[in-house]
């Protein structure tokens, strides 16, 4: 006969997990710290293992408590999407998204239409870790991450966002003291601004396309960073020549803080991808997110 305190005590294992510590955890299930404690040996009693290793300051997954855990992380992840399922002929959709964001494309482009996504949903709530960390981005419960560059592996969902271009782009004030650039190979002549690759954690080459041929040039640089709205501060003082995404740029150029040079090379685009878990249900929340950033999105990609 199936004991429910059995599966009780799993999702309290898991939010333990995810909180990383009893006390945490209690305030999510709704238990007292001593509670959580007893349900975590009840579960160890029932399952023959101990599963966590207790400290003073934290707890940690035993390797039997961390094969376990695995093991029913997806049938709890089944679980939640079959009552989001079963609760969809809902006009509401309800819960906390869990999203981890390229740092550019919260910022300037998902920040500002927060304010329609609350109002669409009220009772959807939304917890952003703005990074553009490649590493474990779907931890901690993460249930979407947003990345520009090539599609993972990473046994990951990829759902292509958008392309956008890159631009090569420089404050007025910057041109009047240096000649403007007519063809790639007179960059090798001014201050570049770099930014760091995330993933190698290298500064990304710079690289002019027209037409199906690309040029790379070697560029000058005593200035590197790796944010790109700190970039742009930095390329809108004077600091040099920036290379950035066309997306979410349309103030600094309509407003003539920043001017493009080079618009005859700039063919190179660059992919935004949408990252989540291999579901056999999309959950709602997750559902009507995509589907929300893919209807506000379709102009830009259509540059």
């Amino acid at each position: 006969m199936f004991d429910a305190r059995l599966l009780s005590g799993v999702g309290v294992m898991a939010a333990v997990v995810e909180h990383g510590g009893f006390a945490r955890a209690a305030e999510v299930v709704g238990l007292t710290p001593s509670g959580v404690s007893r349900a975590i040996a009840r579960l160890e009693s029932q399952v023959g293992a101990r599963l966590f290793d207790r400290h003073p300051r934290k707890v940690a997954l035993t390797q039997a408590g961390a094969r376990f855990h695995a093991e029913v992380a997806p049938l709890l992840a089944a679980i939640g999407e079959a009552a989001e399922t079963a609760a969809a002929d809902s006009a509401q959709v309800r819960g906390r998204l869990k999203l981890s964001v390229d740092p550019w494309f919260a910022r300037i482009v998902l920040a500002p239409r927060l304010p329609e996504l609350l109002a669409r949903y009220p009772e959807l709530s939304f917890d952003l870790r703005v990074t553009n960390a490649f590493e474990d981005m779907l931890g901690g419960g993460v249930d979407i991450a947003i990345r520009f560059g090539p599609p993972l592996g990473a046994g990951l969902i990829a759902r292509k966002l958008l392309e956008t271009r890159v631009l090569t782009v420089a404050a007025p004030a910057y041109l009047e003291r240096r000649p403007r650039p007519r063809e790639p190979a007179d960059i090798a002549g001014h201050h570049a601004i770099l930014f760091r690759d995330p993933q190698s954690r290298r500064p990304f080459t710079w690289e002019f396309q027209r037409g199906g041929k690309a040029v790379e040039v070697s560029v000058t640089s005593r200035l590197m960073l790796d944010d790109p709205s700190a970039a742009l501060a930095a390329c809108e003082a004077g600091s040099g020549l920036f290379q950035s995404f066309e997306l979410g740029l349309e103030s600094w150029l309509e407003g003539g803080r920043l001017v493009t040079v080079l618009d005859e090379w700039a063919e190179e685009r660059f992919p935004l991808y949408a990252y989540y878990a291999s579901r056999h249900h999309l959950p709602g929340k997750v559902r009507v997110f995509l589907d929300f950033l893919s209807a506000t999105l379709a102009p830009a990609s259509c540059r």
